[in-house]
């Protein structure tokens, strides 16, 4: 019964995070790493990992219907794909070179940054 609910809370915040994904455009990591961090117990490193995975299907399905309506700029989408997956690569091993607790504490001043530059830019608007 623990497993069936357990899948069950994964689909449900899986759902939540796709489609607040959609709704605000944000990677998935903002949302899906500190739960599986926090939530489910994973390191640091397998919550990023996993992060990462779930963000393809997410972003496809939700570009493909963004595209069908005539919004975004496929040009400009893979150019920045292209370069983001090269770039990929070598973020991925330097968080294989930092220890867990480093990579946390780097992800969680980077969201802490993120969001106090979006408070300012609200304030000053």
């Amino acid at each position: 019964m623990t497993d069936v609910l357990v899948v069950a809370g994964l689909a449900a915040f899986g759902l939540g995070a796709g489609a607040a994904a959609g709704l605000l455009g944000v990677g998935g990591g903002i949302l899906i790493v500190p739960f599986l961090t926090l939530a489910v117990g994973l390191s640091q490193h397998t919550a990023e990992a996993t992060s990462l995975v779930v963000v393809l299907p997410t972003a496809v399905v939700a570009s493909l219907e963004l595209r069908r309506r005539g919004v975004g700029e496929l040009g400009t989408a893979l150019r920045f794909g292209a370069a983001g997956a090269f770039g990929a690569v070598g973020g991925a091993l330097l968080a294989l070179a930092l220890p867990g607790s480093t990579l946390r504490v780097v992800f969680a001043v980077f969201l802490g940054l993120v969001g106090l530059r979006l408070v300012l830019e609200s304030v000053r608007a």
